[in-house]
């Protein structure tokens, strides 16, 4: 079955499409994809997944057409980001 794996990083986005076995994991598309390999820094211990913005587990299965997506961490509260910038503006 076909499934996409997103990943963004700030400046670069990457979404693969891959074909996987029908009793594919997250994880096994994951690792399918290659991604880890080209962003080792990548920690799926610490880092959170999810499927269709919806978080899931690692060993969750996936249907054909899922679009597995890795989640970063956030670096900054959005509404602390958004207070400094109505505090600065006046």
């Amino acid at each position: 079955m076909q499934i996409g794996v997103a990943y963004s990083e700030p400046g670069q986005q990457v979404w693969l499409n891959i074909e996987v076995p029908d009793a594919s994991t997250v994880r096994d598309a994951i690792e399918r994809s290659g991604i880890l390999k080209q962003f080792p820094h990548i920690d799926l211990d610490t880092q959170k997944v999810g499927v269709f913005g919806r978080m899931v587990k690692l060993d969750a299965p996936l249907s054909a057409g899922d679009r597995v997506e890795i989640y970063r961490g956030i670096i900054a509260d959005p509404a602390t980001i958004r207070r400094k910038d109505i505090d600065e503006a006046d």
